[in-house]
């Protein structure tokens, strides 16, 4: 039994929803800070998720400058707010998201089908009062960052997708859960590469998170949703297959995958006749000239 069992078990909770609506966030908000650590949750004990504990939710209503103060804790900006913030142009502050100098918390994509990234107030002010900083907000760019700009770089996806996957690894439970959260982050077929056992792949299909959702599923949004969640570099490619590799034995150690069950072997039925009409092709003719000689001796 996990300790999170032991912390939750016979002790009031309340599910994501309910729990959101009595620390007055958004639900949107609400799941940020539980990625964020900032409001802890426990796993369901009949298998329905998360929950927040009723003292959690207590805890955090008793801080000081509730609610006001957990909301500026996980309150995030996009582009034009947060080059403000910064003091610096909408232009140089994407520069620096570009190289990484900023990481996004979160996306969204608006109706134009343009992804909005979106970054924490507080490591934005963090960043722009560190003095060490103040050639990449106000001085000439590096000639080296330069060129990477140049060369289209942008690693945005990629430092989202980190930053998801210490969500996704701090919220498993066990070996097959961390497997999982790994491969949420791959597609299908480096999965397959990985883990070529159908019945184990099935196993840890049921472990690995879906996308955060964006759009109908199908939709244009939902499929840029899945490209941005789904690793595209070479090197991140690279260390992500090892540590599923990584995972998975672990996982294996711990409690193997379950095998499919014998069902029976399957025969084919032994061939059937045909079934032959209540004339056969061969007697029809007999019978048509039977039942023309008799109509002929009547005189029909």
């Amino acid at each position: 039994m996990s300790r999170d069992t032991l912390m939750s078990e016979h002790q009031p909770s309340r599910a994501p929803s309910r729990a959101a609506r009595e620390l007055g966030l958004k639900r949107a908000d609400f799941d940020l800070a539980v990625h964020l650590g900032r409001i802890r949750t426990v796993p369901d004990e009949g298998g329905g998720g998360r929950r927040v504990l009723l003292a959690e939710i207590e805890r955090l209503r008793a801080q000081d400058g509730f609610p006001g103060a957990l909301h500026q804790r996980i309150r995030t900006v996009g582009t034009k707010h947060g080059a403000a913030l910064m003091d610096v142009t909408p232009t140089r502050f994407t520069r620096l998201a570009r190289l990484g100098a900023v990481v996004p918390v979160r996306f969204a994509i608006n109706r134009y089908r343009a992804v909005v990234w979106m970054y924490m107030v507080d490591e934005l002010r963090q960043f722009a009062a560190d003095r060490n900083n103040a050639p990449l907000l106000n001085g000439r760019m590096p000639g080296d960052l330069r060129e990477k700009l140049a060369d289209g770089a942008d690693l945005r996806p990629r430092n989202w997708r980190g930053r998801h996957l210490g969500f996704l690894l701090r919220q498993a439970a066990g070996p097959w859960q961390r497997a999982g959260a790994v491969a949420a982050l791959l597609d299908t077929a480096r999965i397959t590469e990985a883990v070529p056992d159908p019945a184990e792949r099935a196993h840890l299909h049921r472990f690995r998170p879906g996308p955060p959702g964006h759009g109908a599923p199908g939709s244009p949004a939902a499929e840029l949703s899945a490209r941005l969640t789904t690793a595209d570099d070479g090197e991140e490619i690279a260390w992500l297959r090892a540590d599923l590799t990584q995972a998975l034995d672990q996982a294996r150690a711990r409690q193997p995958a379950p095998c499919p069950p014998a069902g029976p072997t399957r025969t084919d039925p032994a061939p059937q006749p045909a079934v032959r009409s209540a004339a056969a092709p061969a007697e029809r003719p007999v019978r048509r000239r039977r039942l023309l000689g008799r109509l002929l001796r009547t005189g029909a």
